[in-house]
């Protein structure tokens, strides 16, 4: 999965420090982010590859080993050198670099998308500023502390025999399936909105319900929290929830069609159970 990132190590302590040339630059604007095409890899743009400029207001989100990642308020400008090579370019490619290098782009553009939602104080108005002692904006006027956004989501593999349920969604451009997931409600504990995910989505009422493992999914800012379920009673037709699932239906495990992609918690759960782990 992408946040597996070993033998590299992520540290995400709070510090206020100034980039090293060697140091990674994140820009991120709209969907696009700025991308280094390292012969023909995809990599992240280096201090020393920017004008000098770029290292004024940059402010450190984490390390990666002994390398820093700091965020940019404003696009900057590339040296003639690697003018052609440093560009911006949409943040799903961050899905086909080396993992730690896609894990860390993810992650930079979770933290950018929060601290741009969040200029203004949601209570009073006021212009918010960065915390000095941790990742937190507050608010000077009426000190509102805010955090960087993160969403409790379940996902889970809910099983009957050796058939696996699997979703597709309307407007999917392919003919794949994935595994029921959704956002976890005020006052809900992750084993009830399995529950309620379930009956909602297609119908079906589970039981056995046992936590799998995490995953932070920076794409939507959500942390997926896995399950595995067994389907409780009889088989009945599927009763779906027509804006959120276009079909469903049970697959056997030798039936199971795997995708290329192994960065998520879903196509590793359905890729364990097709090979019966």
């Amino acid at each position: 999965m992408i946040h597996e990132i070993t033998p590299h190590v992520y540290d995400n302590a709070f510090h206020i420090c100034t980039p090293k040339d060697s140091d990674v630059a994140l820009y991120y604007a709209g969907k696009d982010m700025l991308i280094w095409q390292n012969e023909g890899a995809i990599d992240l743009p280096r201090f020393e590859q920017l004008n000098a400029s770029a290292k004024e207001n940059a402010e450190y989100l984490f390390s990666i080993d002994e390398l820093g990642f700091y965020l940019l308020k404003a696009q900057p400008q590339v040296c003639e050198t690697y003018a052609g090579s440093i560009t911006m370019q949409p943040t799903q490619l961050m899905r086909s670099a080396d993992q730690w290098i896609g894990f860390a782009g993810i992650t930079g553009a979770q933290l950018s998308r929060w601290e741009e939602s969040h200029k203004f104080c949601g209570k009073c108005g006021a212009l918010m500023r960065h915390s000095s002692r941790e990742r937190a904006l507050v608010c000077p006027e009426c000190k509102l502390r805010e955090y960087p956004k993160i969403s409790p989501a379940i996902i889970v593999a809910i099983s009957d025999g050796d058939d696996l349920l699997m979703i597709k969604s309307p407007g999917s451009t392919t003919n794949r399936y994935h595994l029921i997931a959704g956002y976890v409600e005020v006052g809900e504990t992750f084993e009830q909105t399995v529950a309620r995910e379930a009956m909602e989505e297609v119908g079906v009422k589970v039981k056995n319900v046992r936590y799998y493992k995490s995953q932070p999914w920076s794409f939507s800012d959500t942390i997926m929290v896995g399950f595995t379920a067994e389907l409780d009673g009889e088989r009945t037709p599927f009763s779906l929830q027509e804006e959120e699932i276009a079909d469903a239906k049970w697959i056997r495990r030798e039936d199971i069609v795997l995708g290329t992609d192994s960065s998520s918690i879903g196509s590793e759960m359905i890729r364990n159970f097709k090979e019966g782990k």
